[in-house]
C-alpha cells in the first residue's frame, strides 16, 4: 500500500479527479487475517469495491493492481459489473496458470517493465496475447519491477488510458 508505485498511481488516478482507496490485503501491514493464496484477498478487494461504489455511487470504477494486486484485482474486476476497466501494473502472469480473463471485454491496460525481476516481461506479454480485447500492453523500457525512474511514465501511460474511457 506505501510502495512508491501504489502510491503513484493512486495520486495520479486523485490528480484526475477518480476518487481513490488504497488498502492492504489480509495479513499486511496492520490489517487482520493471513495470506490466502488470492482466494481470501479477491473478498478483499470485493469489500472495497463495494465501500467505494456506497461513497461514490453513480461514478465508474477504474480498478488498478500492482504485481500480487494485479493478480487479485484483475480478476475480480473482469467479473464484477461495478468495474469499467482495469489497470495492472507488474502483472505476474505465471500466477494466473493458466487463467486469461476470458470472458472479460472490458478496456484492460496492462504496464510493464522491460527488465522486471520478479514477474518476467516476455512471460507477462505471452499470457497477454490470450487476454480477450479491448487490452493494450506499454512496455516501459529498462524499468524494474518497480519502475525505478520510470514513474513519471508511468503516469502518463495511465493518464492517456484513462481519456479515452
Amino acid at each position: 500500500m506505501h510502495n512508491k508505485v501504489v502510491f503513484k498511481v493512486a495520486q495520479t488516478l486523485q490528480a484526475i479527479h477518480i476518487p481513490t482507496l488504497r488498502f492492504n490485503f489480509r495479513g499486511v501491514g496492520h490489517s487482520t487475517g493471513t495470506y490466502d493464496e488470492g482466494r481470501g484477498e479477491m473478498e478483499d478487494v470485493r469489500f472495497a469495491l463495494e465501500f467505494l461504489s456506497r461513497r461514490y455511487p453513480g461514478l465508474p470504477v477504474v480498478l488498478a493492481g500492482f504485481s500480487f494486486g494485479a493478480y487479485v484485482g484483475l480478476r475480480v474486476a473482469a467479473a464484477d459489473d461495478r468495474v469499467q476497466a482495469m489497470i495492472g501494473l507488474g502483472v505476474p502472469a505465471r500466477m494466473f496458470e493458466g487463467e486469461t480473463l476470458q470472458g472479460s471485454h472490458k478496456p484492460k491496460l496492462l504496464i510493464h517493465g522491460t527488465e522486471d525481476e520478479l514477474a518476467p516481461y516476455d512471460l507477462t506479454a505471452k499470457w497477454f496475447e490470450r487476454v480477450p480485447a479491448p487490452k493494450s500492453m506499454v512496455a516501459v523500457q529498462g524499468a524494474d519491477h518497480f519502475f525505478r525512474d520510470h514513474l513519471g511514465e508511468v503516469e502518463a501511460i495511465i493518464i492517456g488510458f484513462v481519456q479515452t474511457l
